[in-house]
């Protein structure tokens, strides 16, 4: 079959790396791509958020299977278009999306389903929102209601800290997604990540992962996208895992059925757990990105078929065959990230780093500029790689770094410690 993935970052790598081992894979395409997705399959200039654009490429091109990878599509409508085309598609419509695209809305499912989450006030103006937090008090969160690219939440340790985000956010720092902004408890614990493919109707738990978003080593600096990565995520335990299906998951699917806006795609699940039990930090309508690194390294050529159930209604008979092992990614950034970072830097690759199913060197932010490699993003590499053990995976990804130089680049030293020192 014919596939073409939308997306160009290190997500979309991973998984055009998965979807072309699969046999079921003819022809894939990925729109716009990057630099490493051009050495894998072939890459299409086209406007991701342009429906019309992306239906006339599909049928020109002779698509079967459209997958969508980041947010930005999703909550402009592209599976709408695609799928009134008559195209089978992965990622919910932008109805189901706003699960990621608006946090009150995400609030107000929990509420209506009685799923686990922080306690929680909205606010489109400063004043009511300083004088909330002035009464709250801190530690508290801080979060712009609509897609941030995964910056637009602050976790304010002090009273100060938070005032600041609120004027920062209402001041424009994150555009049109902080003309609303989320202030919510504080939840203690340790996050991790679940991912769960639903078709409206069934659903399918297909991995944990956890996450660094902190710029620095020892989880300190800025809040970034993600700097790495492992899976699977030891804090969220098989029984945990289960108990957040029963009262997160399977009660956010039916309520979205019962509103008349069926969720179908990767539902990924922020959970804060302490106790046994998670609670819902926030909901993401599309794989996480470093975590789609290292789950389509486990997950392997199997990912097609996972999605193809997916998108066909079908997850019912599907099944999740895992290797009892782990996977690590390390997530090379232009020094400055997430502030102002410099663009058009040139990355050498100084030997040829092993493409297999044990490493792979993912690319995010990158094009080929006059023959030469070049940085166009804030997160630009993903040193990935699988081991028998966490610390093996560890070990293998970062003896990746010896075969890159780039001065301008820099990267955390420490991804997997939580688990490691567990």
């Amino acid at each position: 079959m014919n596939i073409l993935i939308l997306g160009s970052g290190g997500r979309e790598h991973a998984l055009a790396w998965a979807v072309k081992q699969n046999p079921k894979t003819d022809r894939l395409i990925v729109a716009p791509g990057n630099a490493g997705i051009a050495q894998l399959c072939e890459t299409a200039d086209i406007d991701i958020l342009d429906g019309a654009a992306i239906v006339a490429f599909c049928e020109q091109n002779a698509v079967d299977f459209v997958i969508i990878g980041p947010e930005a599509p999703l909550a402009a409508g592209i599976a709408d278009a695609t799928r009134a085309a008559g195209l089978l598609t992965f990622g919910p419509s932008a109805a189901a999306a706003k699960l990621e695209a608006s946090k009150s809305f995400t609030k107000e499912i929990c509420a209506a389903c009685n799923a686990p989450t922080a306690a929680y006030a909205r606010f489109t103006d400063p004043g009511p929102a300083r004088a909330y937090v002035q009464s709250q008090g801190a530690p508290i969160v801080i979060k712009a209601d609509g897609l941030a690219s995964g910056k637009g939440v602050i976790v304010a340790m002090t009273l100060q800290e938070a005032l600041n985000a609120i004027d920062d956010m209402f001041s424009g720092e994150f555009g049109a997604a902080g003309a609303e902004v989320v202030i919510e408890e504080f939840m203690t614990g340790e996050e991790a990540s679940f991912f769960v493919l639903t078709d409206g109707t069934n659903a399918l738990p297909i991995g944990t992962a956890q996450d660094h978003k902190r710029a620095f080593d020892g989880d300190t600096g800025p809040n970034t996208g993600g700097m790495g990565a492992y899976s699977p995520a030891p804090v969220l335990t098989d029984a945990i895992a289960e108990r957040a299906m029963q009262e997160i998951i399977l009660p956010t699917i039916a309520e979205m059925a019962r509103r008349g806006t069926p969720y179908q795609g990767v539902l990924f699940a922020g959970l804060m757990i302490e106790g046994g039990r998670g609670r819902l930090v926030e909901y993401n309508a599309r794989f996480g990105d470093p975590e789609t690194q290292v789950l389509m390294m486990r997950l392997g050529a199997q990912a097609l078929d996972l999605l193809l159930a997916c998108a066909e209604g079908r997850l019912d008979s599907a099944q999740v065959h895992w290797a009892d092992d782990h996977a690590l990614t390390v997530v090379m950034a232009a020094k400055g990230y997430p502030g102002d970072y410099e663009k058009g830097s040139v990355i050498r690759v100084l030997k040829d780093i092993p493409e297999t199913s044990s490493q792979m060197l993912f690319h995010a932010g990158t094009t080929e500029k006059a023959g030469q490699l070049t940085a166009t993003g804030g997160r630009v590499l993903n040193l990935t790689a699988r081991g028998d053990s966490l610390a093996q995976a560890r070990a293998r990804a970062y003896d990746m770094l010896d075969a890159i130089d780039w001065p301008e680049g820099f990267c955390r030293t420490d991804i997997g410690w939580r688990a490691l020192k567990d």
